[in-house]
């Protein structure tokens, strides 16, 4: 697997930033430009996890310390954490998903050969692994909303 240099890291970030404010334009009632903010945090979060990384020992996959991180900077109670939430709410997250799986895409095309080699297994994988990750969200989200007393 290629390893993209910084600068690269960074115009793929801010393409996909760019096609995500257009889908969270046409999706929602936030015009582009609030949501401007929001993404920009969305890229600096990516970007730092992207280069602790590459910097901090050990074999830590980048996404694991992104999401850390955008952890860390929404935890109530933490400097600053009220205004990078207000931003991030302008931003829709399910209008991520758009360029991230169009990018997933391409790429599997790409790599047409390989994904021919895993045969009809990984689908079949896939489709518990989707399954399983809903209903476990489910089950949380009804067990803390029963808790919170909402339902």
């Amino acid at each position: 697997m290629k390893s993209y240099t910084l600068p690269e890291t960074t115009l793929i970030l801010v393409i996909t930033a760019i096609l995500s404010l257009v889908a969270n334009a046409l999706s929602s009632n936030i015009p582009f430009l609030e949501a401007v903010p929001g993404m920009v945090i969305l890229i600096l979060i990516s970007l730092a996890g992207i280069i602790a990384a590459r910097v901090i020992p050990g074999k830590i996959p980048a996404v694991a310390y992104i999401t850390t991180l955008g952890c860390i900077l929404t935890f109530p109670g933490f400097p600053g954490s009220e205004v990078v939430n207000m931003y991030m709410k302008k931003v829709g997250f399910l209008s991520l998903c758009t360029p991230i799986l169009a990018y997933a895409g391409i790429s599997i095309g790409k790599e047409m050969d390989a994904f021919k080699k895993t045969g009809w297994r990984i689908v079949v994988l896939a489709c518990v692994i989707f399954v399983g990750t809903y209903l476990g969200s489910a089950v949380i989200a009804e067990a803390i909303l029963r808790a919170l007393g909402q339902i």
